[in-house]
């Protein structure tokens, strides 16, 4: 228990993302030189420094009385002679489990059901329109074990993590995006890592499964379920277009890329990612996707060290072990115009609020001529060359390179 209380201590007093280093910049450097440095770090938005936004009172003190941290920022857009102002308020919420891993299977997600209450009725207190959680957060990420038990926690689509869920969009008139493991019941009971869109009127509007399955360190879910067949699907919804990249899919231009074609104003991350195995990809890849795509990101991780009964292994050549390692949480939004918000607490659950202006994303749009620029006749070509089997790679190699002296 002392080692891992050290290497707790040590976890949540480490530098991740942008939160830490901001702090620890504006203790050591000059405020004109910080400032400009923080421009660096988070960007501008509209040319200006990213505002902060008030939260209810009753917000703040579910913060207060269930220890989450809770932050809120504003992203604004150009006024424009044609076009009203189309804000939104999006929602990210980030959570540690709520019981041991050697607890009751129904214990365990009873008391996540628990825990989350809170932090959403904050996000309705707030009035956030849009609100989504983390990966497969109605259970621990139980992928690395590869023992089968854990199956038993998958749901269907209309399950009871989504009823749970349509009461609060009901009751706060809000769109909520909820990542399950998903049980297809029409299928041969297949398991599927699942987004469910839930309408602001508490119906299901589609689901999304997740494109790119991870097979990389401790990460073995191919154990429990493979690449997704839902495509890029982008929901149009009562507040904007948004569409889900789960997890390993943000390592993957083309899946960001895809879901921007496709019309996606806001496209959220829900994660479950380890410190040693990514976090210095973290604060980049989707604030990249945001730029490169026009749209609006919001990502997800959850927090805390999930620790399994069983000690496992994996194809790393590591002895082992009875946890991923540490989920950093860090959950942040990006905007199209290079800003970001500061990101959530590494350690605790907690909830990011930003009112976005989706009138930005055409603005960029404009700006950058990214979609006008773009060959995607090329693209296209290569790809499809690339899938034949005689693809031969077009290198073209110095006529000098191999040969001999003479």
């Amino acid at each position: 228990m002392e080692k891992r209380e050290e290497k707790q201590s040590l976890e949540e007093g480490s530098i991740c993302g942008y939160n830490s280093l901001q702090h620890l910049l504006s203790e050591n450097l000059k405020p004109q030189l910080y400032q400009e440095v923080s421009r660096l770090l988070l960007g501008l938005n509209c040319g200006k420094t990213l505002e902060t936004i008030a939260v209810s009172e009753s917000a703040k003190s579910l913060s207060s009385k269930h220890d989450f941290d809770l932050q809120a920022f504003k992203f604004s857009a150009d006024k424009e002679l044609l076009r009203e102002p189309r804000v939104v308020r999006v929602g990210l919420i980030q959570n540690s489990i709520a019981l041991p891993t050697t607890a009751p299977f129904s214990g365990q997600k009873k008391a996540i059901f628990e825990k989350l209450g809170p932090i959403i009725d904050a996000a309705g207190a707030s009035g956030v329109n849009i609100l989504c959680l983390q990966e497969a957060w109605m259970m621990p990420f139980a992928f690395c074990t590869r023992e089968k038990s854990w199956c038993e926690l998958a749901e269907p689509v209309n399950g009871e993590s989504t009823q749970f869920l349509q009461e609060f969009a009901c009751k706060y008139n809000m769109v909520i995006v909820s990542p399950i493991l998903e049980r297809d019941i029409n299928h041969g009971e297949t398991l599927w890592n699942t987004a469910v869109i839930i309408g602001n009127n508490g119906n299901i509007i589609g689901k999304h499964r997740k494109n790119h399955i991870p097979r990389v360190g401790d990460f073995n879910e191919s154990t429990y379920y493979m690449e997704g067949n839902t495509g890029h699907p982008v929901f149009e919804t009562a507040y904007g277009k948004i569409a889900v990249n789960i997890c390993y899919g943000r390592h993957h231009p083309l899946n960001w890329l895809a879901f921007g074609l496709n019309g996606a104003e806001i496209v959220f991350n829900p994660s479950a990612t380890v410190g040693e195995l990514s976090e210095p990809l973290w604060p980049v890849e989707a604030r990249n996707a945001a730029i490169a795509n026009s749209y609006f990101v919001g990502s997800i991780n959850r927090v805390g060290t999930e620790i399994f009964p069983n000690p496992f292994t994996s194809g790393d050549g590591k002895p082992q072990h009875s946890d991923f390692g540490h989920f950093y949480g860090s959950s942040y939004f990006s905007a199209p115009d290079a800003s970001c918000t500061p990101s959530l607490s590494r350690y605790k659950d907690g909830l990011m609020i930003s009112d976005m202006d989706l009138n930005l994303c055409r603005q960029m749009k404009d700006k950058w001529g990214f979609r006008m620029t773009a060959r995607y006749e090329l693209y296209a070509d290569m790809l499809a060359r690339y899938l034949k089997p005689d693809f031969e790679p077009q290198v073209i190699t110095d006529p000098l390179l191999h040969k001999k002296s003479s």
